[in-house]
């Protein structure tokens, strides 16, 4: 059984991985650096040249394979719940965590990353973020089978909730 870590970007997926794979003596491994790795781009790159719907296949495709690996802890992409296929996947495959966090702790934590292209392309930062959330928010609580929310926490403490939950 896998843990799968679901999100928007910056709710500290990847952060509290590591440390969940750690304690757990799991590897971890990220949908988006399989989809990098895959490509041989950057996801900006990724994006720039054939588009979101192309990584978005791509993705799929690493969902696929990794839900027919047993052991591992999975941190996704924020985008991975936009297809129903991906997410019976890594429900069969796991237990599937929705880390959360406040609007205002996503734009502090990834406000100024630039490998993360803008998922709309024309709204200022914040409403992008907003509205993002907005439509993915729904999805996100339909495919979790817990929620733990981020703000302010120490990543021990994360992690702590999500090995006491499994």
């Amino acid at each position: 059984m896998n843990v799968v870590l679901i999100g928007y970007r910056g709710t500290g997926k990847s952060t509290v991985g590591k440390m969940v794979a750690s304690r757990l003596g799991r590897t971890m491994v990220s949908t988006d650096a399989e989809v990098v790795k895959r490509a041989g781009q950057s996801i900006p790159e990724i994006v720039a040249q054939h588009g979101w719907d192309y990584f978005r296949d791509l993705e799929s495709q690493v969902c696929r394979d990794m839900a027919h690996v047993d052991g591992l802890v999975i941190d996704t992409g924020g985008g991975a719940i936009l297809r129903p296929e991906n997410v019976d996947r890594l429900k069969t495959a796991g237990t599937i965590f929705w880390l959360t966090a406040s609007v205002e702790t996503i734009m502090k934590r990834i406000g100024r990353d630039t490998q993360r292209p803008s998922l709309t392309g024309t709204k200022s930062f914040i409403d992008e973020v907003r509205d993002v959330l907005r439509e993915r928010t729904p999805k996100y609580e339909a495919a979790a089978d817990h929620v733990i929310a981020t703000d302010g926490r120490p990543i021990v403490q994360i992690a702590d909730e999500i090995l006491a939950r499994l």
